[in-house]
């Protein structure tokens, strides 16, 4: 695991433009309250809390991942790739049906599992 707690930050002096179309991409994605509704309705999460990131985190996770602009997309879906992290979701999608938000994070899962290989 990489520690990046040493690490000077980077010195931006361009902006990190984005076509219309990759932006689009984020579109449900960015908008989570973070209110813990779809990690307190998933079962997997109820059992495996300790373990398992749950809906909230993985939802975020594939912000990221899905994002053109991201330089660490690779090294996110490594760390996301375990029996524990990510492959404890089971596509109850109980977590998508109670989002106030009417997002889905059950794709969101299934997207970073597709782009982890499959288990």
């Amino acid at each position: 695991q990489n520690d990046r707690s040493n690490m000077a930050p980077e010195k931006i002096t361009t902006e990190n433009l984005q076509s219309i179309e990759d932006r689009e991409r984020l579109d449900g994605l960015y908008e989570c309250i973070l209110c813990a509704c779809c990690q307190t309705s998933c079962p997997s999460y109820w059992w495996n809390s300790d373990r398992y990131l749950g809906p909230a985190v993985l939802l975020q996770a594939y912000r990221w991942i899905s994002d053109s602009r991201d330089t660490a997309t690779e090294e996110r879906i490594k760390f996301l790739n375990d029996d524990y992290k990510l492959y404890r979701c089971h596509t109850i999608q109980s977590c998508t049906a109670a989002c106030p938000k009417h997002l889905n994070p059950a794709q969101a899962i299934q997207r970073i599992k597709h782009a982890a290989g499959g288990h």
